[in-house]
């Protein structure tokens, strides 16, 4: 093992340089998912590693479940830094299960309130609440809605209407809900990864406004959708309670962008600009920490199978 199975708890921070050039030089969809896949690689990585550490802290506990020639001093002394990672590392793994947990129950419980909302209602791929409170939200499930109140309808012409329905339908064409999702919990398992769930929920948004603007045909329409929808809008419950669904970016960086020519719809950026070169060092880091997370795993495995009485 050694100092290959720390490398993925800190290999996170190569991702910060794509989470802040990516926003602004990548085009959303592009960006949204490369920072999404990182995101998740790197998480895994991290969380795998935590999990070994525990192992190896676990086995020296008195009364551990494990098997007797797990704790044999021989196994300790080819584990390297065992009694002092290894022992940290089983509180560090349980605050991220449970933070993790709290936040996929959380997500769950959302989903079922949002749904409880439209009960009553009939089944369209677009609902209206009789709300003065102003807001709207993609609501994904087996029958993909839109719901959006009637104090958020009220403050907008039919043109941004149409604008706001084709921003919400974008986010659930894309599944946008499952990439937030993922960094979110990803932040929750490595602190790291926190910049990368900022740069996603900004890119998400700046997707579906890009898709909004294609389908409405008016980029000026629907910054002024979102203008006017982020003004008459004062944190309704779907902004309260629906960050997963729901997500806002910078409005006034949202604007600006739509008020300047579409983006390049390119794949993949050139390794000679800086973008790229911040695309290569991410991709490198999830390389080796995924590289490390199964090195580190495999001669654990090795390691205590060989300690393991047959």
């Amino acid at each position: 093992m050694g100092v290959f199975v720390f490398l993925p708890l800190v290999l996170p921070l190569t991702a910060w340089p794509v989470a802040r050039l990516a926003e602004q030089r990548l085009h959303p969809s592009t960006a949204t998912r490369l920072l999404t896949a990182f995101a998740g690689v790197l998480a895994v990585c991290s969380t795998l590693c935590l999990g070994l550490l525990m192992i190896v802290g676990t086995a020296q506990l008195p009364g551990n479940p494990l098997p007797d020639g797990w704790s044999d001093p021989e196994v300790r002394a080819a584990l390297p830094y065992d009694e002092i990672a290894g022992r940290a590392a089983i509180p560090a793994l349980l605050a991220v299960l449970v933070s993790c947990g709290r936040a996929a129950w959380r997500h769950v419980q959302v989903r079922r309130r949002a749904l409880a909302a439209l009960a009553g209602l009939p089944v369209t791929s677009v609902a209206v609440l009789p709300d003065p409170e102003p807001y709207a939200y993609a609501l994904p499930g087996r029958r993909d809605r839109v719901v959006a109140s009637t104090g958020m309808l009220a403050g907008l012409t039919s043109a941004e209407r149409r604008a706001l329905f084709a921003h919400e339908r974008a986010h659930l064409n894309a599944r946008h809900h499952r990439h937030l999702l993922v960094v979110h919990l990803a932040a929750r398992a490595n602190p790291f990864l926190r910049p990368l769930t900022t740069a996603v929920t900004y890119t998400a948004e700046r997707w579906a406004d890009e898709e909004a603007a294609a389908v409405t045909g008016s980029r000026r329409t629907v910054a002024r959708a979102i203008g006017k929808a982020a003004l008459i809008s004062r944190g309704g419950p779907a902004a309260a309670t629906l960050p997963a669904l729901a997500a806002a970016g910078p409005v006034p960086r949202r604007v600006a962008a739509l008020l300047r020519p579409a983006p390049a719809g390119r794949a993949w950026p050139s390794a000679f600009t800086t973008v790229g070169l911040a695309v290569w060092g991410a991709a490198a880091g999830a390389t080796v920490s995924a590289l490390s997370s199964a090195n580190s795993a495999v001669t654990l495995f090795a390691i205590l199978r060989a300690a393991t009485p047959m």
